[in-house]
């Protein structure tokens, strides 16, 4: 990293540190610690946004709470960075999202001070109030702090945790961080009450005394506290009645300005002090607070790669091929203009899933409900039972979310919901939490499910296709981030034959790889690896993980010595599939040998892709080695290393 000056910030080892500075110096650290945090993602890329504007917070809760016997739960953990650097991480923020280094997210193996791991959001005041019972039980830890986004109040699982804390009534602090910004625009009803709540202290005659007013009326005794609030809505017309958390059974207090370091020490000071049951502060914060192309940007900056400090340019590489997520985009909304039943929903995830594409010409057709992915599945089934056809874009580790109304309103009832799977296996740098590992094993268990699987941006355009065409029931396609292999791509999708895979390469020989998916690449790679060895090698598409092409599986099986499948997925997935399968045909009675390539029982740590690939052993060097353990070649080394030199 660039060395910064940063004088104060120099004399924090942690947060004890700041616990013996002045006020003064505290604000100092937040402003030294703003421009570290810049610096920081500007050579590494992150999420910049959502950390910039929770600097002073992260410095006020680490110089009032008694953390780490205090627990802070950051909710979404993205938001972290400050905390990273204010707890012993400093020195290791080069290493951030990269192999072997820092998660780009709260993880309990990595600090004492990360209680809990958040990458998905809105479990923060659930571990929160688990924490407190923790405390009210005898166990040795102090006073639960939940920092939670407005995206992520936004969620059915932060009401639930809501209703159950105010009921136990428990001493316990949620500080709500209300940027009015998740990671696109916040949708419903609560995002609209919860500007409505700001308005108090920004608009109208009565605006700076209300502010003052309800900060003074928190720190009062209770009567003197429902005296002042009957007073106040006297005034400002409001109607007589508690605040939405307040009816849930919380003292709340705010909005405060979440970037004046006294209000916020004032507040949290005041809290702890007198609390005796549960506590929201509804803190008011600017995302991407502090630095001007982050605030000015549509998405403020919320994931970036490596930067300019000076001018916020990012340096992207320049794309050879589109990306999947915007080859989806297009395909799905080519299908939109033909068909004026296809509508889309996601969760809050317009751009990342690409229907924001679909909703710049159809805006009336694409529904994002936000950070609730339950909600959206069964929305999804409803319109699907009333005549229109559904797609649900929703990246595959957030799908797992909403996994029983997949499998209760959707998969039960046989309704056709198109199910749009982003971010389908090892995603890079935002690591083991983001990975879709699972969905081939949690879709292909259900029955009358179909699901299939793009072996490149064509085969993606037409799935989209196919999947508009399904009506008889639920169909899933899964797909990569990241960018295609630059194929040429059809003006239209067709409909592919359900069930029906395809072959690449060949058709007889020693062995038969059977891929899933975007690793057709790797088993080519192999190939010619083991062709090299006088291995030969026949290569065949999938396409279509359920309902299996038992055919090619026959044909494949009877014509070679040995058959590997190759997946991006976990254990249980594909392979399992073929196998059952091929057990129940008699297949595995006779001489082709079997094996299943796929990701190890194990969570793959945060890396470039192909780097996590290769630890998962789930490669081109992995598709040889299975074959030579397969087929048990006396030759045990192979000269990989120039192989993979001469692919390269």
């Amino acid at each position: 990293m660039t060395k910064i000056n940063t004088p104060t910030l120099d004399r924090v080892a942690g947060p004890a540190d700041l616990r013996q500075m002045t006020d003064r110096e505290l604000a100092d650290v937040a402003t030294e610690l703003r421009a570290e945090v810049i610096d920081a993602v500007s050579h590494t890329g992150g999420h910049l946004g959502s950390s910039l504007g929770v600097v002073e917070l992260s410095v006020a809760i680490h110089a009032v709470f008694d953390t780490p016997r205090d627990k802070l739960v950051w909710d979404v953990g993205h938001q972290c960075y400050p905390h990273k650097i204010l707890t012993g991480r400093r020195d290791r923020m080069p290493t951030l999202r990269q192999g072997g280094g820092l998660s780009g997210f709260t993880k309990r193996a990595e600090s004492e001070y990360d209680p809990f791991g958040a990458a998905h959001s809105s479990t923060s005041i659930s571990a929160a109030l688990g924490f407190t019972i923790g405390r009210d039980m005898g166990q040795p830890t102090g006073d639960a702090v939940a920092v939670i986004g407005d995206g992520s109040i936004s969620a059915g699982m932060a009401y639930e945790a809501l209703n159950n804390a105010g009921s136990e009534g428990r001493r316990m602090f949620v500080i709500l961080n209300d940027n009015e910004m998740s990671i696109a625009p916040p949708v419903g009803a609560m995002s609209s009450y919860l500007s409505s709540l700001s308005d108090l202290t920004r608009k109208g005659p009565f605006g700076g005394l209300v502010a003052v007013a309800e900060g003074m009326e928190q720190l009062a005794p209770k009567p003197v506290r429902e005296g002042a609030r009957r007073a106040r809505e006297m005034v400002t017309g409001l109607e007589s009645r508690g605040t939405f958390f307040e009816e849930l059974g919380f003292d709340y207090i705010g909005p405060i300005d979440g970037h004046d370091m006294n209000q916020l020490l004032s507040v949290l000071r005041s809290a702890r002090a007198r609390a005796t049951g549960p506590v929201l502060i509804h803190c008011c914060t600017v995302k991407g607070k502090g630095y001007a192309p982050a605030e000015g940007s549509a998405d403020k900056y919320h994931g970036v790669s490596k930067f300019d400090v000076d001018t916020g340019v990012q340096s992207k590489a320049k794309a050879n091929a589109p990306s999947y997520t915007g080859v989806f985009g297009d395909a799905l909304t080519e299908a939109a203009a033909r068909d004026p039943r296809i509508v889309a929903v996601t969760a809050a995830m317009p751009s990342g899933t690409g229907v924001d594409r679909m909703a710049k010409r159809f805006p009336a057709r694409v529904f994002d409900v936000g950070i609730a992915e339950q909600h959206g599945v069964t929305f999804a089934a409803g319109m699907a039972a009333s005549g229109l056809r559904p797609f649900c874009a929703i990246y595959s580790t957030f799908l797992q979310r909403g996994y029983d109304q997949v499998v209760h309103d959707v998969a039960l009832q046989g309704l056709p919901v198109r199910f749009a799977i982003d971010r389908a296996g090892l995603v890079g740098a935002d690591g083991a939490t983001h990975a879709g590992a699972f969905d081939i094993g949690y879709l292909g268990a259900l029955p009358g499910m179909v699901v299939m699987a793009a072996a490149d941006e064509a085969e993606l355009v037409h799935m989209v296709e196919t999947a508009a065409a399904h009506d008889s029931g639920p169909i899933a396609f899964r797909y990569p981030r990241g960018n295609g292999t630059g194929v040429a791509l059809p003006e239209k999708g067709e409909v592919l034959e359900i069930g029906k895979g395809r072959m690449i390469e060949g058709g007889q020989g020693d062995v038969a790889l059977l891929s899933l998916g975007t690793h057709l690449g790797e088993c080519d790679a192999a190939r010619t690896i083991l062709e090299a060895e006088g291995i030969s090698v026949s290569i065949a598409d999938a396409r279509f993980a359920k309902p299996l092409d038992m055919a090619l599986i026959t044909t494949l099986s009877q014509s070679h010595s040995a058959l590997i499948t190759v997946e991006q997925g976990a254990k249980g997935g594909f392979g399992a599939m073929v196998l059952q399968e091929m057990a129940a045909h008699g297949l595995l009675d006779h001489g082709c040998r079997l094996r299943t390539l796929c990701l190890p029982d194990r969570f793959i740590d945060q890396a470039a892709p192909a780097e996590m690939y290769r630890d998962a052993g789930v490669d081109a060097e992995g598709i040889v080695q299975t074959v030579m353990d397969a087929l048990q070649h006396d030759r045990k080394v192979i000269d990989l290393g120039l192989a993979r030199h001469t692919r390269d």
